[in-house]
């Protein structure tokens, strides 16, 4: 990345960025403008959301966990059209930052695959995209996930929190960020500490899916119907990956097997079953925080979800709140976090660090495609 990457927006001052996010729970594509500098948030502009349909689903579906060949690129052609779509509706965009739709994670292996191409969307619509943000810290030993971190910490400053705090993002995968506010500059030791906890939406939707037709347990209503199977739920905390020290991440696909474990229950129990499964591997996950947080505050779609935010509410020693109660969004947390990093990027600064993904050492990742 040559000096001429940094043109397209300047090196200092606040612009206005674009990020967008497709998550693993393929629920669709949100889209939100954040002001900042690559340092600090100075506001937030409009977002917007485009729900992928039932076809498109199951296309992106069908790449899930392979690497090449045609469903990899009838994937990522459904993920290209759907982005040009909702971030042609945004105006006054300086850059935009373009995460891609994950199709496979396997950061010791292969790598990491998001496919959508950011040429292909600068091209389009006019405006420099940032977009390939995980391979370059995969490369250097990181997992490559979480990347929100640096933005969280962005966020716990902007809100004036003064103690360490908690953000729990519960999309398909649930991943957690112990922030400490005090320490200036998130690549500095002791500012983060940040890794998946487990899965969280992905395996619920999959059963509604699979089960009644459905895309989610809108409300838990099912999950509150039923009763949790303790046996699955202690063979689930028995995985290896609940003893592994972080930083650690995970596939969408990882703990598949989840489904055969709640194979045999009911459909309510089932729901119950996986949704007590989520809060266990945030409570497993919640031991390994240098400190405990002041509170955990959740973001994503799981925060919707009454049955789950009750199950952390009595499994955590802290208070559990929406990301709402501090003033910030949190369904486009996740989409203003790669806008926020595409400045970083833009401007030379690092996106992950040993604190957040193991990488060797502070890093910014990311492809800048000009016009």
């Amino acid at each position: 990345m040559g000096s001429s990457a940094v043109k397209p927006i300047g090196k200092t001052g606040v612009v206005a960025a674009l990020g967008a996010m497709s998550g693993t729970s393929l629920d669709g594509v949100d889209a939100a403008i954040v002001h900042t500098d690559g340092h600090v948030i100075k506001g937030f502009g409009p977002s917007s959301y485009r729900g992928y349909t039932a076809a498109e689903r199951t296309e992106i579906a069908a790449g899930f966990g392979k690497w090449s060949g045609p469903e990899v690129e009838a994937a990522a052609r459904v993920v290209e059209a759907a982005h040009l779509e909702i971030l042609s509706r945004f105006e006054g965009v300086d850059v935009i930052g373009f995460h891609g739709q994950t199709l496979a994670h396997a950061p010791r292996l292969q790598g990491t695959l998001q496919v959508g191409d950011g040429a292909v969307l600068a091209s389009q619509l006019g405006t420099p995209v940032v977009w390939d943000f995980r391979s370059a810290d995969v490369q250097l030993g990181g997992e490559g996930a979480p990347l929100a971190p640096f933005f969280h910490h962005a966020c716990a400053v902007y809100a004036g929190l003064s103690a360490p705090v908690a953000f729990l993002n519960l999309g398909g995968v649930g991943n957690l960020t112990w922030v400490d506010p005090r320490v200036a500059r998130p690549e500095t030791g002791g500012a983060l500490l940040a890794f998946d906890t487990g899965p969280a939406n992905a395996p619920i939707n999959d059963l509604m899916q699979a089960r009644l037709g459905q895309t989610y347990d809108k409300d838990g209503a099912l999950a509150m119907k039923g009763i949790v199977e303790q046996g699955a739920l202690e063979l689930f905390l028995a995985e290896p990956y609940f003893a592994r020290m972080p930083p650690k991440s995970l596939d969408r696909n990882d703990f598949s097997e989840m489904i055969a474990l709640v194979g045999e229950l009911s459909d309510s129990d089932a729901a119950a079953t996986l949704t007590a499964m989520c809060a266990a591997g945030v409570a497993e996950a919640m031991q390994h925080c240098p400190s405990v947080p002041a509170r955990v505050l959740v973001t994503g779609g799981g925060r919707h979800n009454p049955v789950l935010m009750q199950m952390l509410a009595v499994s955590l020693d802290c208070p559990v709140a929406p990301i709402e109660d501090i003033g910030l969004d949190g369904d486009m947390l996740e989409a203003q976090a790669f806008g926020y990093l595409a400045v970083r990027v833009a401007r030379g600064l690092p996106t992950s660090c040993p604190g957040t993904t193991g990488v060797r050492a502070a890093v910014g990742g990311g492809t800048i495609s000009l016009l």
